[in-house]
């Protein structure tokens, strides 16, 4: 094993790429919701950057990728970095074992940072602070343990090229339970909650799809074919889901709109996400055309008849997205583009590889849903979670944080 300083350089890249799509997808949820909660949602993904960083170095990574105890977690072998140094790791046989760590550091931030777009404009900052640690703790590191530090999903012989399970389908899923046991915002069905800014959403989604090459690619964990195949396959089931998108609001509303067109490329890169490395290119416009209507069908029919205010729909997009994603890589996987699958998909005769797919997603489902249940049912034991209703109608960038993102505006939003 010996270090190769073009993979090094381009994971670094990647790192940088990745890390960026928090910010970016503060953006994305920003301008999503109305003005008196903006600068609540930023601070919502943006101080995971802090958060998440630290945790990781002092027992997160150790905890993902430590030594494997019982196919669930990671031993306590690289405690605060210890050992993770020049020297590569088997993990990535190119690039120093840091580097790797860093890479994962950058997952590890931007996931839990999904679930708040679940959450919006109804929980206090102080127990999202210590959900998201407790989250991570208890969800993420043991999931990335069980799909890509030796765990269990892994030997089962599922696949997950950049985060299908360990990323979207946790996050969604998490979110979805979440909201539920949060309730609805005040007024939900009764008024309108509209975007208060919609070019914020476009600069989110232009910064996510931006980052998402170093996400996917950077996957291949070196500057191979392999990560060009990641590249390509990323952009174009993106392309694809957002012409969909498109395509689906022209029939239905009689007008594409620039909010869905975003939305359409980011569940697009969500459902290539595991995608990204076993597939062949051209299942990957199947992808992303077939992944707009799922996706629109559970924001707009299912969350009206059950009721649940995933406010930013963090489940119909992520969890959802990621679901298919994940069954998508048991359809058109191929042993040819990485050796990693075990199988070929459905598609190319073979049902093991989608079986494998399908018990890997539902161990992700359940265990992410339990654990969320679990742990906001404990927070609720020690402290409210939930802000008074005369704040939730201030407006949580006042109640919350002391601030106003426009001070000139009075309006009654």
């Amino acid at each position: 094993m010996e270090i190769n300083f073009g993979d090094s350089s381009f994971l670094l890249i990647c790192s940088a790429l990745v890390l960026l799509m928090t910010p970016g997808l503060a953006f994305f949820y920003g301008g999503m919701v109305r003005r008196k909660n903006v600068l609540n949602t930023l601070m919502s993904s943006f101080f995971i950057c802090g958060l998440a960083s630290i945790m990781w170095v002092l027992i997160g990574y150790s905890l993902s990728f430590g030594d494997d105890i019982g196919g669930v977690i990671g031993g306590l072998n690289f405690f605060l970095f210890n050992g993770v140094g020049a020297d590569p790791s088997a993990l990535a046989p190119t690039i120093p074992h840091e580097l790797f760590a860093a890479f994962q550091m950058m997952f590890a931030i931007i996931t839990p940072a999904l679930i708040t777009g679940s959450l919006v404009g109804r929980m206090k900052f102080s127990a999202l602070f210590i959900f998201i640690g407790l989250w991570s703790l208890l969800v993420y590191y043991p999931l990335a343990h069980m799909v890509w530090g030796g765990g269990i999903i892994g030997s089962l012989g599922a696949v997950d090229f950049a985060g299908g399970d360990v990323v979207h389908i946790s996050s969604g899923v998490s979110g979805l339970v979440a909201c539920i046991m949060l309730g609805k915002r005040r007024g939900y069905g009764m008024m309108s909650y509209k975007p208060h800014n919609i070019p914020f959403v476009v600069l989110g989604a232009a910064l996510l799809w931006f980052g998402w090459f170093g996400f996917n690619a950077g996957s291949a964990l070196n500057a191979g074919p392999l990560a060009v195949h990641a590249f390509m396959t990323t952009n174009t089931a993106a392309a694809a889901a957002l012409l969909s998108w498109m395509f689906i609001e022209k029939i239905k509303h009689g007008k594409p709109t620039i909010l869905g067109a975003a939305t359409g490329a980011v569940v697009g890169l969500v459902a290539i996400t595991p995608a990204a490395g076993f597939v062949p290119l051209w299942s990957s416009i199947v992808i992303g055309a077939i992944v707009s209507p799922i996706c629109f069908f559970f924001m707009s029919v299912v969350k009206a008849k059950f009721g649940y205010d995933d406010a930013l729909d963090a489940f119909g997009c992520h969890g959802i997205g990621g679901i298919w994603g994940g069954i998508a890589t048991g359809l058109f996987g191929q042993t040819a583009i990485n050796s990693v699958a075990k199988w070929n998909g459905l598609f190319f005769g073979d049902i093991n590889l989608l079986i494998a797919q399908i018990e890997g997603i539902v161990i992700t489902v359940i265990f992410a849903a339990v654990m969320t249940f679990i742990i906001i049912k404990v927070m609720k034991l020690f402290m409210t979670i939930r802000v008074e209703g005369s704040e939730e109608a201030d407006g949580l960038d006042v109640a919350e944080h002391g601030e106003t993102a426009y001070p000139a505006f009075n309006g009654l939003d």
